[in-house]
C-alpha cells in the first residue's frame, strides 16, 4: 500500500476565507469576532504548514478582516441579530439576564448591545429563576421538604446562575402550581 504525504493546505486568499466563512456560517451562527477567530485559525493552520512564513499568515489574517467586513456589510453577519436571537433562546431555557448579557459579551457582541438584548421584565426574571429551580429540583419542586441549609444551597446556586437575591427568595418560596402558571405564560409571550 502506497501512502501518500498529507495534502498541504493551500494558502488562503479572499476567495478561499470567503469561502471558509460561508461554510461556517451555514452551520453556525456567528458574531463579527466569532467570525474573525475562525478564520484566524484557518490562516494560523496555513502558517505552521508553511513553517512559519510570518509575512503569508499577516496577509491572511488582514484577508480574513476584509472577508468579515464584506459579509457584515452585506448583512450575512449581525451582531444584533445574533444578540437578540440567542437572548431569546438562553430566556427560554431559564437564564437570567446577568447570565445571558456574560454569554453574549464572551461572544464578541459588544457590552451595550449584549445588555440591551439580556434585559428582562422583573415577571421575566422570576419566570426564569422558577425554570431554574424546576431544572434543579429545588423549592416546591424536591421531593421531601428541606431544611435551613438547602434552602441556603438553593439560594446558592440561583446566585451562582445571576438570579438577584430578591428574586431568588421568591423562586424558591413559589409553590409548584403558581411555578407552572407563570412558567406558561413566561414561554407563551415569548
Amino acid at each position: 500500500m502506497v501512502r501518500r504525504p498529507p495534502k498541504q493546505p493551500a494558502t488562503p486568499t479572499d476567495a478561499t476565507l470567503h469561502d471558509a466563512a460561508l461554510a461556517h456560517l451555514a452551520r453556525y451562527a456567528s458574531t463579527r469576532a466569532g467570525l474573525i477567530r475562525v478564520l484566524d485559525r484557518k490562516v494560523a493552520r496555513w502558517g505552521a504548514s508553511e513553517l512559519g512564513n510570518s509575512e503569508g499568515v499577516n496577509s491572511g489574517r488582514e484577508a480574513a478582516r476584509r472577508v468579515v467586513a464584506r459579509l457584515v456589510e452585506s448583512g450575512a453577519v449581525s451582531d444584533a441579530a445574533f444578540a437578540e436571537v440567542r437572548a431569546r433562546s438562553l430566556h427560554r431555557a431559564g437564564k437570567s439576564s446577568r447570565a445571558i448579557g456574560a454569554h453574549l459579551a464572551t461572544r464578541g457582541v459588544a457590552v451595550g448591545m449584549a445588555a440591551e438584548a439580556a434585559w428582562q421584565e422583573p415577571a421575566q426574571e422570576l419566570a426564569a429563576a422558577l425554570i431554574h429551580v424546576r431544572r434543579r429540583r429545588l423549592g416546591a419542586y424536591r421531593a421531601a421538604a428541606g431544611t435551613a441549609d438547602d434552602f441556603r444551597r438553593a439560594l446558592a446556586s440561583l446566585a451562582r446562575a445571576g438570579f438577584g437575591g430578591s428574586v431568588a427568595i421568591q423562586a424558591l418560596r413559589a409553590t409548584r402550581e403558581e411555578a407552572e402558571a407563570l412558567i406558561t405564560e413566561f414561554r407563551s409571550a415569548l
